[in-house]
């Protein structure tokens, strides 16, 4: 799998260098999440742009980096999908599960006011 991740202060941007998010790729990617998870990241940008075509299985590794994020309070955003990726989750009905946005200056702008929300709510470390 080729991927790029940008760590930030606040969120790590993972990057796919793929066209398919698929079998080949899934297992990988829910691999990366989980380590990312591990090490004590707690809100994910995916940028899918150079994804054209998703499966089943990349559905579900993008459902395991939400379910993870989610656990510890975080936000996990999908930013630039293709118009095949969109179709998948709204047919599968994900799209009001799974945060998508746009682009990613979106994305990270929902990451900050996730993390405002949570300080305000008092659910701070």
């Amino acid at each position: 799998m080729k991927y790029t991740i940008d760590k930030q202060e606040k969120y790590s941007l993972l990057r796919l260098h793929e066209e398919k998010l698929d079998s080949s790729v899934a297992p990988n990617l829910k691999s990366e999440l989980i380590t990312l998870h591990a090490e004590g990241v707690k809100n994910i940008i995916l940028d899918l742009s150079d994804i054209k075509y998703t499966d089943s299985s990349g559905l579900s590794a993008l459902l395991v980096g939400n379910r993870i994020v989610q656990e510890e309070g975080g936000i996990f955003v999908l930013a630039c999908l293709s118009d095949h990726t969109m179709k998948l989750i709204k047919i599968s009905q994900l799209d009001s599960v799974l945060n998508i946005l746009p682009t990613v200056e979106e994305a990270v702008d929902a990451v900050f006011m996730h993390e405002i929300e949570k300080d305000l709510k008092g659910g701070t470390d």
